[in-house]
Parts: C-alpha cells; structure tokens; sequence
C-alpha cells in the first residue's frame, strides 16, 4: 500500500479524462521498514499533462514497475493514479519480449533483427485487454482517454468495443516504419486495426503518419486523403454514442473519421533555461571542464545505451579523427553518458560489451596520463547534472540511427541561454525536422560525420550564436505544453469533450511546419527520414 503521503483515487462517478501508459508517471520506493512511497518521475510528458490532470480531475492508469505489485488506486501530488498488475510472465513476454524485441526493433528500421514469437503476441494481447478493461471501468460516460505508445496499440480498439461513447486519442512516440519494414509482423493488420479504434492517432513526424496510413490503404483498403481515414462503423452501439465522429455515408456505409497526423513532442523548455541560468549550475559547468582538463573543446554524447542511438558511430568517427591526427586528445575529448536500459535483453548486453571495448581501445590508443580521450558513464543523472553538462560542451553530438523525435538535442538547445554551442544532429532524429540550423547528419556516413565534428569545433562565435537562436526560438515557441494542447484540441472540442486549461488554449494550434505538412500524403513506400 502506498505510505500515509497518499490518498485513496476512488472517484464513484468515473474521470472525465484519463491517460493510459506502460508505466505511471511516478518511481516506487521500498523503504527499509517495509512501507511504499511513490516519487514523480522525470519527463516531459507529466510535464505536459498535469495541468489537464487537475483540470478535468483526470486519473492515469498504468504499471508501477514492479512485478506482481498490486498497490491499490491512490492520489500523489493531486493526481489520480490507478496501476494495473503486471506479473513475472507478463513482463518477460508482453514487455520485455513483444514490446522491446519485436516492436521496438522493427519500428526502428531493423537496426537490431525483431523476434517473433507466438507466446509473446498473445501475453501482448492479454495485458492490452487489461489495460483496456481498467480504462473502461474508471472513465466517465462521454469522457476522454488519451493511450500513451507502442506497448498499448491495441487499447484503442479493445477500450471502443466496450466504450463507444469515449473520445480515444492515441499518440506514438516512437518512430512508425515504411510498409515494406512493417509487413514483416505477422500480426501487422491486428495492430492496425487496433490504433484506428482512436479518434486521433499522433506521431512524431509526419513521414511516420503517411507510413501509417499507406499501411491503412494496403492491410484494409480504407480510404485516405492527407491526415483522414475513413472507417466503416459497423456496431450499433457506435452509431448511436459516437455522432460526433459518424460524418458522411461511403458506399452505403457509415464511417467514422479518424486523423492520423504529427504532433511532434516537445520539453519544458523554460525550466531548463531556468536551470541552466542558476548560479550553482554555471559553476558546477566550470568544474567539469577543469575535471576534464581545461581542453579547448568538450563534445558530449547523452544517450540511453540502445542501439537505434548510433553510439558506436560517433565513437567510431571520433577514434579516426585522433588516429589521422586531425584532433589532438589534449584539445578535444568527448563526454559521453550512456544510461542503463533493458539489461536483461540479449541485444543490449551484447552492445554495452561492444561499446565500452571500443571507449577501451580508444582511450589505450590515444589518452595520455593528464588527457581521457572519452569520458564514458553509464548511469543516469539528475536533470540539474545534466544541465550542467550541456552548459560544459561546446558540441553536442546526436547520432541516433533512427528515433522518434530525441528530446536530448531539446535539451541541450533550450539551456543555452548563452546562445552558443553547436548541435550536430542526425538527419533520422524527428528532432531535425524543427532544428533546422543544426549541423544535420547521416551517421552511416563516418566521413560525412567527420566532417561535421571539424566544422563544429571550428566554427566561428558569430555562426555558433546565429544558429543556436534559430533553434531556441523553435523550441521555446514549440514546448511540451503545446504539443498536449495541440493533440488536445484536435481530438476534442468544448461540446463533446475535455474544456482545455486556459494557459494552453492560446497555444493549440498545430505545431508542424506548413511546408512539411503539405508532405502527408505523397505516396510512397520508403520515406526519406
């Protein structure tokens, strides 16, 4: 049971809104006595939703973490939390197994082969129908839930079977793969079929919402044009609950419109500004470039250690560029932050042994006894440290092979209220699409990325602040609390849903560039990312 700090979530009436993820959005605590406390987690996305929650007086449904936990509903720092029990099995097959080694590889382009296993698929099912059942027990006739990610598609279409009268959002927050990728999984047209049980469904990019819909097209022949697809209503139920969605009549049918577009997410960028301008981080900042040995340029890599994050490639140009004598380990050295991540899958045991030979051989090669080529950590950090460490490097390396949008590059951007450092960026990241003056990358292109890391280092003061405004202007103007009012507002309106807070009302407004936008709906099979 949660500690006396929490009170009971009961709400005989149901929420009006209700968000649903893997994971809820705090971190479970055993303390030595043997009671449970709950501690807010980091992120952007509580970041962006608390304010709806205490709004509409909405509830979050998801897993504490912890196998077997069947800690009861309660309240924590005003926010209605209901867990749903995960088991051992669960885990290894719904999460570790389905999510993590089948989706999450396929979805990043097969950088890392996907298993496919029947026991896993059906563990997958099991739990989304459980998810499903708990949102449909606690939402409010005519309410909202908006399903959070790749581990809950099928939520959407399991939550609509039993609640026709909700307005479902769904939002992906990874990358969504081109047809010829995401065909490989045997059970592709049940999870199509599970995501069009939403109302809106969300992406980072807009290239992924058109491999989306061209998926829609190809597994279900439904028709599309630019952001809408139209699917046939078959249930009386929802004829009769859902009037608001129900357009127009198709070949003697009723269909349902749903939109499938981006809404790239984004972070609280003014508490990072607001961070990085405290005095005791500006010091701390100084004291990691003395710790490091005063070099002339610090690069920093901060990933979690996953294989879609192209680590081994930024190491692989860096070791080269030492090798060939281009830079000197007295005048450059790279910071990089590799955070535990799903240690108990096979694929990523095998890349921290590979990366961390490969710091090994290169900090033999080329360190000096006063002079560490590569600063290699493998652990998290608090948000204040992490701050400070984007004040200390002068070029902030983003490598990723493939990824949604990569909020670190956010990060580091909106706390240089100096206007200065230098953002090098993959071209596969969706943050490229919006930061636009960074030195954009293919990281496959070891030459090309070399390249990039000689124009970073070199780069004159006036450029470094000229770009470095571009791209803090983009993300202050686009922060998390626009990316959640912009969903928002396209999935409900004042007459048949949610009333969104006033401070974010101004800014719901769609949050993608009317050039990129226009993109939608070319069809083609491979997307240039």
């Amino acid at each position: 049971m949660p500690s006396s700090t929490e009170t009971s979530a009961e709400s005989p009436a149901g929420f009006p809104f209700v968000v649903v993820s893997n994971r809820l959005p705090v971190d479970r605590q055993v303390h030595a006595d043997g009671t449970l406390s709950f501690r807010t987690s980091p992120g952007g996305l509580v970041t962006a939703l608390e304010p709806v929650m205490r709004e509409a007086d909405g509830a979050w449904i998801g897993w504490t973490g912890s196998a077997d936990d069947e800690t009861e509903p309660f309240e924590h720092d005003g926010i209605h939390l209901i867990p749903v029990t995960l088991t051992a099995d669960d885990v290894e097959l719904y999460y570790e197994g389905f999510s993590n080694d089948t989706l999450w590889p396929l979805y990043h382009d097969v950088i890392a082969p996907p298993a496919y296993h029947r026991e896993w698929w059906e563990s997958y099912v099991t739990v989304n129908q459980r998810f499903a059942d708990r949102a449909a027990a606690v939402t409010s006739e005519g309410g909202t839930v908006w399903v959070q990610d790749y581990q809950l598609q099928l939520v959407p279409k399991m939550l609509r079977e039993q609640r026709p009268d909700l307005t479902i959002g769904f939002f992906n927050h990874i990358p969504f793969p081109a047809y010829g990728i995401y065909s490989q999984l045997p059970w592709r047209t049940q999870i199509i079929e599970g995501l069009l049980g939403a109302d809106v469904i969300g992406f980072q990019r807009t290239a992924d919402a058109g491999n989306f819909t061209r998926a829609v097209r190809r597994l279900l022949g439904h028709q599309t044009k630019g952001t809408v697809i139209d699917v046939p209503v078959e249930a009386e139920a929802e004829v009769k609950s859902a009037k608001h969605r129900i357009s127009r009549v198709r070949d003697d049918k009723l269909v349902r419109t749903v939109v499938a577009k981006a809404f790239p997410i984004s972070i609280d960028a003014a508490r990072y500004e607001e961070l990085a301008r405290r005095p005791d981080i500006q010091e701390r900042a100084r004291e990691i470039r003395e710790g490091l040995g005063n070099p002339k340029v610090v690069m920093l890599g901060v990933d979690r250690l996953d294989y879609t994050k192209g680590i081994g490639h930024r190491l692989k140009a860096f070791g080269e560029l030492l090798a060939d004598g281009t830079v000197e380990v007295e005048d450059v050295t790279l910071v990089q932050v590799a955070s535990p991540s799903r240690e108990r899958v096979t694929a990523y045991q095998n890349l921290r042994d590979e990366i961390e030979l490969t710091v090994g051989r290169i900090n033999g090669d080329f360190g000096t006894i006063s002079h560490t080529a590569i600063s290699y950590l493998h652990h998290g950090y608090p948000r204040e440290e992490m701050v400070a460490l984007y004040l200390a490097a002068d070029v902030m390396l983003v490598t990723a092979l493939r990824d949604g949008m990569n909020l670190v590059a956010k990060e580091y951007v909106a706390s240089r209220f100096d206007n200065d450092g230098v953002l090098v960026l993959s071209e596969f990241a969706g943050a490229s699409d919006e930061l636009r003056t960074a030195l954009r990358v293919n990281p496959h292109d070891i030459e090309g990325l070399k390249e990039a890391i000689l124009k970073a280092i070199a780069m004159p003061k006036a450029e470094r602040a000229r770009r470095m405004r571009a791209m803090r202007k983009r993300v202050q103007e686009n922060d998390v609390a626009r990316w959640s009012s912009s969903f928002l507002a396209t999935l409900t309106t004042p007459s048949d849903g949610l009333a969104l807070p006033k401070a974010n009302k101004a800014a719901a407004a769609p949050v993608v560039d009317a050039d990129v936008e226009a993109e939608a709906d070319v069809d083609v099979d491979e997307v240039g990312e």
